[in-house]
């Protein structure tokens, strides 16, 4: 492999890190990932990820204002109500992959 070849090659890896880094800095919060695992099921007010969370609002307010600026949701507004939703198909991989590993599964009845 040229060695020009193999600098771009290690260029692009590192680039990556950095964005995985990024979004797992992003991610680095138990109410950030409360609030993901909710929007990964549809678009929610923030009135209803407040309900539905038990996360007072001036603090969902604060976890969702870093959750957009890393990427990870999107807004829009509909009347006076703004709904936020999960923005990057990533993201939703990863949460599958983290309720996999982490979130305990209901035992079947018998």
């Amino acid at each position: 492999m040229p060695e020009n070849t193999s600098l771009s090659y290690l260029d692009a890896i590192r680039e990556a890190a950095s964005q995985v880094a990024s979004l797992m800095r992003t991610l680095s919060n138990e109410d950030r990932l409360m609030i993901l695992c909710r929007l990964s099921q549809g678009a929610l007010s923030v009135s209803e990820l407040e309900e539905g969370l038990d996360i007072r609002q001036p603090t969902l307010s604060q976890q969702l204002t870093v959750l957009r600026n890393g990427g990870a949701v999107e807004t829009r507004r509909e009347g006076k109500r703004i709904y936020y939703s999960v923005s990057d198909a990533r993201v939703l991989t990863l949460l599958d992959t983290l309720y996999a590993l982490y979130c305990p599964q209901p035992k079947e009845e018998m």
